[in-house]
């Protein structure tokens, strides 16, 4: 399922408390505050004879300010890549850096596994800079190599640093 609302202490224990009031078991999570909202992806395990009542005792969290959507998962497996690769993306601050890198890993068939991107202060000028990480699912069929010389001409193109570096084997 998706979360999101206006973050206010609590909406995590609304949402853990909905789910064990419905004998499910939480799964695993990415949740954040980003721009005073608060979101996030889960994954939950509920009894099939209690699920649309969960849903319905989620639905209810809008009274607190928290949108919910469910998704039932009903147990496709995606098929697993050959080797997961961590990207990370360092550079002066400009419009199309996203645009432009995963422009290039769609070409390429790569899944996006997990994406985060911040613009801080520059240490010694103030500047702003764009940095980004990400975990990525690299297709067996895809050439390493030439994925890395494709981010490699992009990053100079945009004047930023990536750093590609493969993490484990799918085995």
């Amino acid at each position: 399922m998706t979360v999101i609302g206006k973050d206010k202490p609590g909406l995590v224990e609304a949402l853990a408390h909905v789910v064990a009031a419905h004998g499910g078991n939480w799964l695993e999570s990415r949740m954040c505050r980003l721009g005073g909202e608060f979101a996030g992806i889960l994954r939950v395990h509920v009894p099939e004879e209690k699920e649309e009542a969960l849903v319905q005792g989620l639905r209810a969290l809008q009274a607190q300010g928290l949108n919910t959507v469910v998704q039932p998962d009903r147990g496709e497996t995606p098929v697993s890549p050959q080797q997961t690769v961590a990207l990370e993306i360092i550079g002066q601050d400009r419009p199309g850096i996203v645009r432009e890198i995963s422009r290039a890993l769609a070409e390429y068939d790569i899944n996006v596994e997990e994406f985060s991107s911040e613009c801080v202060d520059a240490p010694m000028t103030g500047e702003k800079l764009f940095k980004a990480q990400a975990y990525l699912q690299i297709p067996e069929s895809c050439h390493l190599a030439a994925v890395q010389k494709e981010l490699e001409k992009i990053a100079n193109d945009l004047m930023v640093e990536v750093t590609f570096e493969q993490v484990r084997d799918a085995s």
